[in-house]
């Protein structure tokens, strides 16, 4: 590969990535706006329920080609579907009933890249530079900030609440599923690929809603509840995930997942103008030291 072709592509990768997560931004607010709406694993139901029915017409061709493949890797991809899409968002929208929509993004995403880079390290081998390292400590220190609220004496009496626990459940399901991407086998289309992880986990969550379903009350639907899963399903899960996947075959699973990063400014500003929610020096800061780490991370970049 050229000097040129590689820079190309890696800020082809990078446009990328940062698609994905300005779409994603979006996610901890909704989390966070439809949590007395809907439960929470009927949020996560819905939604790839109709990912998935979005992706079958436009991907049906490449499953049919690739189904050879798809059956000799079954395995891989079931973990695939249950790190990336039965897990994952569940435990955003399971969150999203304990804390706010700002500590959602800004524990959600520096959490993720952090557990990313040790995955990637351990099972793809990937070199982690003393700048990635200095980059992560950065960025944690910018969550430790948070969850302190800048207080030593708070952060030495310091315990997680349910919500930064379901949070970091979350975290650690996209670090696997990020790290299985970049595993992903050449004989499997991108689109054959979302389809079959958005059906599989799909099925793998249906169990769970039946029983939400029987034991909480109906969701009262109007015609935002439908944009907001029209959103969640075109938006965060076939748009985004395609730029995502496309991003860590480009750029290597620790490198993006560092971009995840970038959540929480986005994240923050919808916060404050869609749920009125507060923005304080506590989070100025730890939003500061986390896209600090995330330029230290890229230095050589």
């Amino acid at each position: 590969m050229t000097n040129t072709h590689y820079k190309n592509n890696f800020y082809i990768g990078i446009a990328l990535a940062l698609t994905a997560v300005i779409v994603w931004s979006g996610n901890y607010v909704v989390a966070r706006g439809i949590a007395q709406t809907v439960p929470p694993i009927s949020v996560a139901f819905y939604r790839w329920f109709i990912a998935s029915i979005c992706i079958v017409p436009i991907s049906w061709k490449n499953f049919k080609a690739d189904k050879t493949a798809i059956l000799q890797n079954k395995r891989y991809l079931f973990f695939a579907a249950v790190t990336g899409v039965t897990l994952f968002n569940t435990f955003i929208y399971l969150a999203g009933h304990y804390t706010k929509a700002i500590n959602l993004a800004l524990i959600g995403t520096t959490a993720a890249p952090i557990f990313a880079t040790i995955l990637a390290s351990v099972f793809l081998k990937e070199v982690i530079s003393i700048f990635r390292v200095t980059g992560m400590v950065v960025c944690f220190a910018g969550i430790l900030f948070l969850l302190s609220q800048g207080s030593f004496q708070k952060l030495a009496n310091f315990h997680f609440e349910k919500g930064d626990v379901l949070m970091f459940i979350s975290a650690i399901s996209f670090a696997s599923y990020t790290t299985l991407v970049r595993k992903k086998p050449a004989n499997i289309s991108a689109l054959s690929f979302l389809m079959v992880t958005f059906v599989v986990g799909t099925l793998a969550l249906f169990p769970f809603y039946l029983i939400e379903y029987s034991t909480t009350a109906s969701v009262l639907w109007n015609m935002n509840l439908v944009y907001t899963f029209i959103y969640l399903a075109i938006g965060n899960s076939v748009i985004a995930f395609l730029c995502w996947n496309a991003a860590i075959k480009r750029l290597g699973a620790s490198v993006a997942a560092l971009f995840t990063n970038l959540i929480p400014v986005f994240s923050t500003i919808e916060a404050v103008v869609f749920l009125n929610e507060q923005f304080t020096n506590i989070h100025l800061v730890s939003g500061a030291l986390i896209v600090s780490g995330l330029i230290v991370a890229n230095v050589k970049k």
